[in-house]
Order: C-alpha cells, then structure tokens, then sequence
C-alpha cells in the first residue's frame, strides 16, 4: 500500500510508499507529489471523488475513469477541520487491484479521524475551550426543543462562498461585538452571518460565528422585526434551525436582518477578539502572498513583472509602490553596480499627484536615502514616520516637501535580491493608510520583494537570452537581397511569439543569369534552430555555388540534417541517459532555379508546402510539385518539377506558419484563404508583401518566412547563340561573328578578353568535348559567355610548366574573366565566364 495526503483541491502533499514495484508504478503514471487529481478532469477516483462527494469513497480497477488509474485500488477518506467542519483535505490508501480489499476504507476512515485529533491539538486550549461551550449549548438546545436531525441539510458551498464567510467570520470575530450581518456572495446572493458570545466553563469569553443560509437559492434578505431572541443555528453535521433564550443576542439599534426559512447552519469559527484580529491581518497577509503568486511573473517581462508587484501591492500593502532597476536590468544584462543611477521601472499609486517620481524617470539615489542604505546594506529599511526622516528629504527638499504635503506619511524600502544578485530596490508609501508601517510589515515586505525579485531576474535572464538569440538569428538571416536581374524580390519574416525560430529564406543568383529561390523551416525554436538554420543555409549556398542540380540540392541537405542527428546523438548520448529526453533535428525545404533567357523555373521540395504562382492577370496556383520527404529521413529520392513561367508573374514561397495562422491551423483552409489574398492583378513584390502583413498577427505562434518573387525575361536581343561544328576551323569564324556582336552591343572594351576566352573554350570543346557544341552570349548585369558539349569531363584549373606546350588558355582565361566554372546537365556540361560590362 501506498498513504497519499491531498489537499482541498487535490492536490497531492505527500507520498509514502514501501513497495518498490508499486513505487515505480506509481512514478509511471504520475502519481506524485504536486499533481493533482480533480474529478472534473481526472473522473473517479480515491482522491477527487471524496472531495466532489463529500463522503469517503473506494474505487478500484475499471471504476477508475482514467486508464491509467485502472491498475490500483483506491480507498480515500475526506479530512475535516475540526472547528469549521470544513474538508480540508483527504487521506486515500491506494494499491494494485489485486490487492484490493473493503477493510482498506476503514483504514483510511480512521486514518483520518486520528488526522483530525491531531488538528484538534494543535488549536489553543482556550480555543478548545470556547468550541466545547458552543457543543454544550447547542446540545442543550436540541434538547428543549426536540429538534432532530431530520430537518434537510443546506445545499453546499463552493469553495469560493466558504473562502468569502471565512473572512468575514474573522473579521466579525476581531470586532468583538455581538450580532447579525449580512454578506454578499456572488450571482446575487446573499448570506446572513449570526455572531454570538460563548463562555467556556472555565471563564474564557469568545465569539462564535454561523451563517445562515435561506432554502434553495440563496437570495437577499429583507428586514425583519426584532424578536426576544436570535436565531442560532447549529453545526453543520445536524443541521437545524433552533432559539436558545439563555443565549440570546441583544437586538441592535435598528431591524436586523434575520434568516427566513433557513434550512441549514454552518459552524464558520470560534475564537477571541484579540485572536481574531490576529487571524484577519495573517489572513488577509497570505492572501496578499498568495495573490502576488498567482499575478506577479506571468509574463517573461522585466518592466510588466515590475508593474504587477506594484498592482498587487497597491492598496492593500500600501498606497504607492514603486520599483527602481538599473538600465542593465531592463536591458536584460547582469547589473554590475546599483550604487549609480537607476531607471523607474514601474509605480502604482491610489490617486495621481503624489509628486512621487513617474515611470521611465532616471533617479540617482544619495547616500542617505532610504533606497541607497537599503541597496548597501542589503537590508530593508523602515521609516514609520517619512516626515522625520531627514536623509530621505536630503534627496529632493522641494519634491519631498511636496510628497509630504500630499499625504505620504510612512515608507519601507526593501532591496531586489535574487540569487546573490542585487537587481534594484522597492519603495511603498503610505499615505490613505492612516496605520503607519510597523516591524511586523517588513517580513511582508521582504516576501513580496523576494518572490517578485525572483520572476524579474527569470526575465532578465529571458530578455538576455532572447536577445542573444535573436543576434544570431539576425546574423543569420539575409540581411538585404543579392543583385540579380532575374527576378524583382521581396520578403517578410515574423518570428514567433515564443521567440527565435528556424525559418530561412534566400535569394542566390546563379550562372547564366539564373537565380535560386529557397525558403526553409527547421524544426522547434531557439537558439538549436536558429543554428541548425544556418548550418543549412550555408550549405545551400555553398551547394548552389557547385551548379548542382535541384534535386542533388535537396539530397545533400538530406544527408547534411542527418549527419547532424547523429552527431547530436553521439554528444548528448549522457545527457538522454539522464534526463530521458532527446531532441530531434528535422527540416523541410523548397528550391527553386528560374531562368530569365527560358522562362524555365525548376522545384523540389522536401516536406515543404507548395509555392503559388501569380499570373499576370491575376489567377493563382498552386505548383504541383512530388511530395519529398522532410530534410533527415533519408533513402528517399527528391524530384523535380519544370514549369514555364509568363514574364511577370509572382513566384510565392512561404513557410507552414503562413497558412497554418490564416487557416486556423487548418491546411486546406489556408491555402484557400491564401489564394484568394493573392488573386489580385498588378502588385508588385513590396504590395504582396503588405497584403499578407495585414493578415498575420504581431506574435504569430509559429515562425513565418515569406518570399514573393516576380519573374523577368531577357530580351531576344540580349541573348546571341552559334551552333558549332566540331571542326577546328570555324572557330576563327566563331570568334569573328562573336566580337561582331559585341561590337553591335556596344562593349568594345571588352572585345580583347572576350576574344581570347571564345577561341580558348570553343577550341577545348572541341578538342576534348563532344557534339553538339553551342556558344552563347549574355548581356546581363555582366557579359556571360557560354560553350556547353555533350561531354562529361571538365576541365581543370593548373599551372603549366615551362616545357608543357599546352595548358596555358585556361589559366590566361581566369584571370581575364570576373568568374568562371562548370555546371553539368542532362545532355553534358557548360563552361562559363562572367565579365563586368565596363572596365575599371
């Protein structure tokens, strides 16, 4: 067996456990301290069960909701608070269901009873006291007047209705007086407390305070006249509704409000004034501590972390509260010195004119300031009365003076320390509050400060990360887009909001005037993805400068991502054994070659969404392209899709984030949606662009990588192509018809190199290609001239030695020429040069 000990909300305290089998199975479905086991979510079972019932519970096997559960036998307990009669918790035995048997009910039941003597002990004797001449009277008076405990019980509150009686029952309590009082709960209803002296026997005087709850629905109250005698309910285990004139209230000045019809007491607490006030401060304390935990740290911000430490603060703390952080803070940098000035990074305040320095404000804090003692003694500081403190008005005697003209009466400042790290200070005032600040409030203070001091130090930490993440990715991604005269280009990117992604895109212009389009997605976010991204983008530049083929792109990305996997793999082999968790690199891609003197683009793609395509007149499709598999599995080819493309239509490449966003994650729907955005005739790149601007959202959940590209054509006249005959002869006459050209073209300058490169690439085609041999010329941003054969073999770049008679062309070639190289096909290869248009 196993001893689980839950909370009023289920969730779990503690576990004990001395099987190991069961110790492990538990930790398989966890079962473990923190997790909890509502029945609104989990369904039946031994904890969550008891508490939605209100009564103990066995469940065992299939009786579980959860299948996971379904293994165990569960036999739970509810704990009671010995003076409100309130659950508070739960003791549940839980084993296999092979080991299920009835007695574990009693167990658990006494289990229970024991937990509840034990909350009992530890209540004052005074306490104990006053809770005992309660019972006494309520016994005598079930007896007088013959009530039993068939009269029907009140209809449960929720937990919130509890938590608004509770404190209004102290507060009644710490008042010392005698009573009715009527309290509101929520959806209308209304609620009518009666709060009534009890001695014990040995002398000690209290109050006990019940609420009275009318049949049904609760509703609001009228007044009723006043009668000899109050009504007193009992608690809430023999619900009743008696009179009891030995302990009757006196009658307040005016018609109480008394209940009509009540079916049901509830027994909300007992105790003494002095006790009592002490219970009102502790408990609007925690809850005070409570709420800055739920509300303070819920985003990853330094500034908003700021402002809700001061929004929960403020006016139940204090009257204004203001916190002071160094600029390095903000900007997410570890704080080097505090001692110099610091920016207001938030203030929050019950009303405006206080004359306390605004948010965004430089302070810069003299020695004998609170806030600058604070910071150096790493201490709070307290100043009951701000009027005496003569340091504090040293700072600013003007501005002081006008603060406390204001009302600002009382000060404590508490430094911002978080692990070892003095981050700022925090200042509250008061000034409504007419109780100045005591001792006792700067253990409040110092909790406050700790807990928000650490979420501000998370986020600082975060805000460094992201920054540090998002200089990568910037460095990463294109910063501007290449020159090229093949296609008019332009793009968005929008990193998530979870911060850096690994969403790329690129524009490489290629040989022959063509141009390369990429658009890709690494999976996951961070600073992983980012550099996984980058690797991959190196490598398609680099695969793109080789003349590779689309598909022999994607082939080596393939086995790039998979060669990382397993070097991940390899270094992180420890780390998995440890933590249990591995994660996976995975990528997809699409690759685009267009060429202007064709019109020819050609794609692939690996577990890329299809581009769309924009014709001149508006029409929109989508690309049918083969669906490859995502960059990283491996073993599966990747082909290739050519598509002739009108002069000025739009090619549009975007990442999954695009249509998973304007879909609703809904892939068809997007594309639709998508399709009808773009059907529009006559926009350019930069119009597309601001269209799909107005669609995404300023955080999106997903990176989104956009590149819109319209497509041009090279004019006839810039283009000049001649058919050679593998004949040694025509190439004089090649030549000639080529500076010819050259000559019409206007770029006599480049009539010498030109020569020597046509006469030096035709002869080697050839000499040691194959036919069919072309020489074409391009007149582009720069003069390219190409000669492609039907041979495989390529020729290389050397240094010819002195007694070698050949050798020498090509070495002559490279260094007239801006670039050159090979690019091989279907049918052979091609060598190319490129020369700029003018001489330097």
């Amino acid at each position: 067996m196993t001893v689980l000990l839950s909370d009023e909300r289920a969730q779990l305290l503690h576990r004990g456990v001395g099987d190991p089998v069961l110790h492990r199975y538990l930790d398989s479905i966890q079962v473990a301290p923190g997790f909890a086991f509502p029945e609104e979510i989990i369904g039946n079972n031994g904890v969550g069960t008891v508490l939605a019932t209100r009564r103990p519970a066995f469940v065992t096997g299939r009786e579980h909701f959860t299948d996971q559960l379904g293994g165990t036998a569960c036999a739970g307990a509810p704990v009671r608070d010995p003076l409100s009669g309130q659950i508070i918790g739960v003791f549940d035995l839980t084993g296999l269901s092979s080991h299920a048997d009835s007695s574990m009910l009693t167990v658990a039941l006494e289990a229970a009873r024991g937990i509840e003597q034990r909350l009992l002990q530890r209540v004052t004797s005074r306490e104990r006291a006053l809770l005992q001449a309660f019972h006494e009277a309520r016994r005598r008076t079930m007896a007088n007047e013959g009530v039993g405990a068939s009269v029907p019980a009140t209809k449960p509150l929720d937990r919130h209705d509890q938590r608004i009686l509770e404190e209004s029952a102290a507060a009644l309590i710490s008042s010392g007086r005698t009573g009715l009082a009527e309290v509101r709960l929520p959806r209308g209803r209304t609620a009518v407390l009666l709060c009534r002296p009890v001695t014990s026997s040995c002398g000690v005087t209290g109050f006990a305070v019940e609420a009275a709850l009318p049949a049904g629905v609760l509703r609001r109250l009228a007044p009723a006249a006043p009668e000899a005698a109050s009504p007193v309910a009992v608690p809430c285990r023999r619900p009743a509704v008696v009179t009891t004139p030995q302990m009757a209230t006196p009658a307040p000045a005016g018609p109480p409000a008394q209940p009509s019809a009540c079916t049901g007491p509830w027994l909300l607490a007992v105790g003494e004034p002095g006790i009592g006030r002490l219970a009102v401060r502790a408990r609007e304390r925690l809850g005070l501590l409570y709420d800055a935990g739920a509300c303070v740290g819920t985003t990853l911000d330094v500034t908003r972390t700021a402002e809700e430490l001061t929004e929960v603060a403020v006016p139940r703390f204090a009257d204004f509260a203001a916190v002071d952080l160094p600029v390095a803070v903000l900007l997410g940098e570890e704080p080097i010195r505090v001692d110099g000035p610091l920016r207001r990074a938030a203030i929050t305040g019950v009303h405006e004119g206080s004359y306390l320095r605004a948010a965004g404000d430089l302070i810069t804090y003299t020695a004998s300031t609170p806030q600058a003692r604070s910071l150096m003694s790493e201490e709070p500081v307290l100043e009951p009365e701000l009027a005496k403190a003569a340091g504090w008005v040293a700072q600013d005697p003007v501005r002081g003076e006008k603060i406390l003209d204001a009302g600002v009466h009382s000060l404590i400042t508490v430094p911002m320390l978080a692990r070892g790290t003095v981050l700022g200070v925090v200042s509250f005032y008061r000034s409504q509050h007419q109780e100045p600040f005591e001792e006792d409030d700067l253990s409040l203070a110092e909790e406050l400060v700790a807990r928000a001091a650490l979420c501000i130090d998370n986020a600082r930490r975060f805000t460094r990360e992201h920054a540090v993440a998002l200089a990568l990715q910037r460095s990463l991604l294109p910063r501007g887009l290449p020159t090229q005269h093949a296609v008019e280009a332009a793009h968005r990117y929008l990193p998530a909001r979870s911060g850096v992604g690994g969403d790329w895109f690129d524009v490489i212009p290629l040989s022959g005037a063509r141009v390369a389009l990429v658009v890709g997605d690494v999976v996951g976010h961070g600073l992983h993805a980012a550099a996984t991204m980058g690797r991959l983008r190196t490598a398609v530049h680099n695969f793109s400068s080789l003349d590779l083929a689309v598909d022999e792109v994607l082939t080596q990305l393939d086995d790039l991502v998979g060669q990382l996997h397993l070097d991940q793999e390899e270094a992180e082999t420890g780390s998995r054994e440890e933590t249990g968790s591995h994660e996976l690199i995975g990528a997809s891609c699409l690759y685009a070659v267009y060429d202007p003197t064709t019109r020819c683009c050609t794609l692939a793609r690996a577990g890329h969404p299809p581009p769309a395509l924009v014709l001149p007149d508006g029409t929109v499709e989508y690309l049918e392209l083969p669906a490859g598999p995502p960059l990283g599995l491996g073993g599966q080819p990747f082909e290739t899709a050519e598509v002739e493309v009108p002069e000025g239509s739009l090619l549009v490449l975007y990442t999954d984030g695009l249509i998973k966003h304007v879909g609703n994650r809904d892939v068809e729907l997007g594309l639709d949606r998508l399709r009808r955005v773009l059907a529009h005739r006559g926009r350019t790149p930069e119009q597309t662009c601001r269209v799909l601007d107005a669609l995404l959202p300023a955080h999106p959940a997903d990176d989104i990588a956009v590149l819109v590209a319209r497509t041009k054509a090279l004019d006839a006249g810039q283009v000049a192509t001649w058919e050679v005959p593998a004949e040694p002869a025509v190439v004089s006459r090649i030549r000639a018809e080529a500076i010819a050209r050259l000559t019409q073209w206007g770029l006599e300058e480049l009539v010498f190199t030109t020569e020597l490169t046509v006469s030096e690439l035709v002869t080697n085609a050839i000499r040691y290609g194959a036919e069919p041999i072309t020489l074409r010329l391009l007149r582009d941003r720069t003069l390219i001239c190409e000669v492609s054969d039907g041979s495989s073999t390529s020729p290389h770049l050397r240094r010819a030695r002195t007694t070698d008679e050949g050798g020498r062309g090509l070495y002559m070639v490279a260094q007239l020429v801006q670039r050159w190289g090979t690019r091989y096909g279907a049918h052979g290869k091609v060598i190319w040069t490129e020369q700029p248009l003018t001489l330097l």
